[in-house]
């Protein structure tokens, strides 16, 4: 059986002042002691750093007895000594006062008390409150002076800014490009690439393709589609204030009232801001039956509503299309419509401008009754409407040379004209000189060709159309778009 030894309690080794001479005696073979100091080496050795010390680091005495620790390297000392280690004077070996147990006199406890390059020199260090051989650094604490890990106070190891420069440890970082401030531009998020989806295409073996390949095979848009967005784009322009247009003809039954439905559904459905049409026929118009019918008033209750403040108060009396057009219409009344005149149809056009971007007057048949005279002071752009056949074709000539004379001339040069083909197939007359005998004295022509759904009379939904007169209506509302950015202050209205 094995009888477990008492416990030997070994004596504790104190420190005593000729340890540290004879550590350093066997440190450095060419040091011989000679009693209580010792000799200082040949002229022609360096000072090599004994073992378990820091390499260019020494233990040794002031001539004032205050104990120094820092490197022999010339630039990192105050004395004479430590700028030559080759002319270093001897100096006795004594003990340090309060120097912890363990360490021999003379050496200081390597974990604490370790100068850094640029700390203040001959600064006594005090005893180790962890006890021998603890490191302060790790429990968060140091020396007076210092900092944990050996560095001095207020200051700490240097760190990297990303930059190239130092930054004093605990300081806050630097963000941020520095050179941007030194003459160079500072980045900008517009230089960034950006790789844009290519927009699918709408129609055709194209759109096929595209459906079928689940979107991997992406033709693009066919030289139809990027056209019909340049339409888009012109008939979206911005309108300053309100927009006037006119829509005239002398003679009955060639699409009047039908043009001004087709060119006011094509505004609100594509530009999206608020269009409306009104009625200022006064021999009972029938601009409010291609709608549908929302409301009873007319453009004469709106006259006597004396409450009309906002927006909503004058939709109450319109009537409002699949496309989103807006409709007034006019008195139902044919006794009634002949009181219609000049200044009110001037106090509508004051009310409906305060609310709306695009107003459209479909016009009556005759240039000489009273309304027309307000109309056509307050247009900016003018519609004139004609039929492929000689006698339409006349009497939209004779509007023309009416306005020339009686001072709207300014609209004459801009106006558009619309030759509405009334029967499928080609006409009997020569389109094409038609074409040219207005287009001398106008700014633009448009040729509508015949539709089954315009035909019928009714209301009016442009998905029915067919494709070839729905985009000859998107020609024609770009046409009259094209004139939103010119300024008709110089007019009067």
């Amino acid at each position: 059986m094995n009888v477990p030894m008492p416990a030997r309690h070994l004596p504790r080794y104190e420190a005593q002042p000729s340890d540290a001479a004879q550590f350093d005696a066997w440190a450095d073979p060419s040091r011989k002691r000679t009693g209580s100091g010792e000799q200082a080496p040949a002229a022609d050795q360096r000072w090599s750093a004994p073992p378990g010390r820091p390499l260019g680091y020494r233990a040794s005495t002031s001539s004032q007895g205050t104990p120094t620790t820092g490197p022999a390297r010339p630039g990192f000392g105050d004395s004479a000594a430590q700028q030559n280690p080759r002319q270093e004077q001897p100096a006795a070996e004594t003990s340090v006062p309060n120097q912890p147990a363990g360490y021999p006199a003379g050496q200081q406890n390597p974990q604490i008390g370790q100068e850094h390059p640029g700390s203040p020199a001959n600064q006594p260090l005090g005893p180790n409150p962890y006890g021998p051989g603890a490191n302060p650094g790790q429990h968060g604490a140091g020396q007076a002076g210092h900092q944990p890990g050996g560095f001095p106070a207020n200051q700490g190891p240097y760190v990297g800014n990303g930059a190239g420069q130092p930054q004093p440890y605990g300081a806050p970082p630097q963000y941020g490009n520095p050179a941007a401030g030194q003459g160079n531009p500072p980045p900008s998020l517009d230089n960034v690439p950006v790789r844009r989806v290519q927009k699918a295409p709408g129609s055709g073996w194209r759109r096929a393709v595209h459906h079928m390949s689940g979107g991997a095979i992406n033709p693009g848009m066919s030289a139809e589609e990027r056209r019909l967005q340049e339409l888009v784009a012109r008939i979206r322009q911005p309108v300053r204030g309100d927009y006037r247009i006119a829509v005239l003809s002398l003679k009955g039954g060639v699409g009047k009232t039908t043009t001004t439905m087709n060119l006011g559904s094509i505004f609100a459905s594509i530009r999206g801001d608020r269009v409306i049409a009104v009625d200022a026929n006064p021999d009972f118009g029938t601009l409010s039956q291609r709608v549908p019918l929302q409301t009873r008033s007319t453009v004469r209750d709106l006259l006597l509503d004396e409450q009309i403040e906002r927006y909503s108060d004058v939709r109450r009396h319109t009537s409002q299309a699949t496309s989103r057009l807006e409709v007034l219409a006019s008195e139902r009344d044919p006794a009634a419509s002949e009181a219609f005149s000049e200044d009110e149809y001037r106090a509508v056009a004051r009310i409906l401008q305060r609310f709306y971007n695009i107003i459209l007057t479909d016009c009556g048949t005759g240039l000489m009754h009273s309304a027309m005279a307000g109309v056509l002071d307050l247009a900016h752009s003018l519609v004139l409407i004609s039929s492929s056949a000689i006698d339409g074709a006349r009497s939209a000539a004779a509007t023309l040379d009416w306005l020339s004379l009686h001072g709207h001339d300014h609209l004459v040069r801009n106006a558009v004209v619309v030759i509405n083909l009334p029967r499928p197939g080609s006409p009997n007359v020569g389109i094409q000189q038609l074409r040219e005998y207005f287009l001398a004295r106008c700014r633009a022509v448009h040729i509508i060709p015949f539709d089954q759904h315009l035909a019928e009379g009714a209301e009016i939904d442009l998905s029915r159309l067919h494709k070839t007169t729905k985009r000859a209506l998107v020609e024609l509302a770009a046409t009259v778009a094209d004139d939103f950015t010119t300024d008709h202050r110089r007019y009067r209205g």
